[in-house]
C-alpha cells in the first residue's frame, strides 16, 4: 500500500493561483481576455477577496495577465506593438526603439544537437525548427538571427510560407503559447565571412552577440535565438 501524499503545505492563494493559471494555458482564459473580478473568483474557489486578489496580483507580477484601471483584469495578448516594446530592446542614437522588418527567413525540422537539446532540455531525439533570418532597419540589413524551438510545440510552423515580423504573438495566438519571461547573454564577437557578407561588412568587424532563451509557463524553455548584430549609431538598452 502507498503511503499517503503529504499534505500540500502551499499557501491558499498559491493554490488559487496555479489552477488560474492553468485556465490560462489550456486557452479556456484567450489572450486579451477579462477575466472575472476578485470577488467572482474569491466566490467561486471559497476563499476571501484578499486571497483572490492576491492569487491575481501573483498572475500580474508574472505578466500573465495586466490590470487596467477602471476596465479590469485582462489576459496578456502578445500584439506585434506589445512584443517590440517588451522584449526588443535596440534604440537609435537619439533613443527611438528601433522597429526592425524581417526578410530571407528560412525555417527548417531536424533532430536537435547537443546544444540545441540543452537550451530547450529537450529528450534525446527530439527535433527542432531552426529559422535562419536577416532584420533590416530601414532598408539595410543588421541583425542576422538564429532561432531553434522545439519541434512538438510548433509543429506545422515550418510550413509556414510567411512567417511574421515578430514571432511572440504568433507563439500565443496559433499554438497558445505565452512567454512570460527571456534571459539574454550579452558578448562581444567579430563578424565571420559568411555574416559579413550577410550584414555587408567588412570579416572581422565588431559584432553585439544576443544569446536569448525565452521561457513560457512552468518556466519551460520555449526558444533559444542568437543574434547577431551590427550597432552603427545603435544601442541595447536593459530595462529593470
Amino acid at each position: 500500500m502507498s503511503p499517503p501524499a503529504p499534505p500540500d503545505a502551499r499557501p491558499l492563494y498559491a493554490k488559487v493561483r496555479e489552477q488560474l493559471v492553468e485556465r490560462i494555458r489550456s486557452g479556456v482564459w484567450k489572450p486579451g481576455q477579462l477575466i472575472p473580478s476578485e470577488f467572482e473568483i474569491a466566490a467561486e474557489f471559497g476563499v476571501s477577496q484578499g486571497t483572490a486578489r492576491k492569487a491575481i496580483g501573483a498572475l500580474a507580477a508574472e505578466r500573465l495577465v495586466m490590470r487596467q484601471q477602471g476596465r479590469g483584469t485582462f489576459v496578456v495578448e502578445h500584439t506585434p506593438a506589445h512584443v517590440l516594446f517588451r522584449f526588443f530592446n535596440m534604440f537609435d542614437a537619439a533613443g527611438e526603439l528601433i522597429i526592425p522588418d524581417s526578410r530571407r527567413a528560412r525555417a527548417t525540422v531536424a533532430p536537435a544537437n547537443d546544444a540545441e537539446q540543452m537550451a530547450l532540455q529537450l529528450a534525446p531525439g527530439a527535433e527542432v525548427i531552426r529559422i535562419e533570418r536577416v532584420r533590416t532597419r530601414q532598408g539595410s540589413p543588421f541583425i542576422r538571427e538564429t532561432i531553434k524551438l522545439p519541434q512538438d510545440l510548433f509543429p506545422d510552423l515550418a510550413q509556414l510560407e510567411d512567417l511574421p515580423n515578430t514571432l511572440y504573438d504568433l507563439f500565443q495566438k496559433t499554438y497558445g503559447i505565452l512567454l512570460v519571461r527571456t534571459e539574454d547573454r550579452l558578448s562581444a564577437t567579430a563578424a565571420d565571412a559568411d555574416t559579413a557578407g550577410v550584414l555587408n561588412l567588412t570579416p572581422g568587424a565588431p559584432l553585439l552577440r544576443i544569446e536569448r532563451t525565452a521561457f513560457g509557463l512552468g518556466d519551460r524553455p520555449i526558444e533559444w535565438r542568437v543574434s547577431l548584430c551590427h550597432l552603427q549609431d545603435a544601442h541595447y538598452l536593459a530595462r529593470t
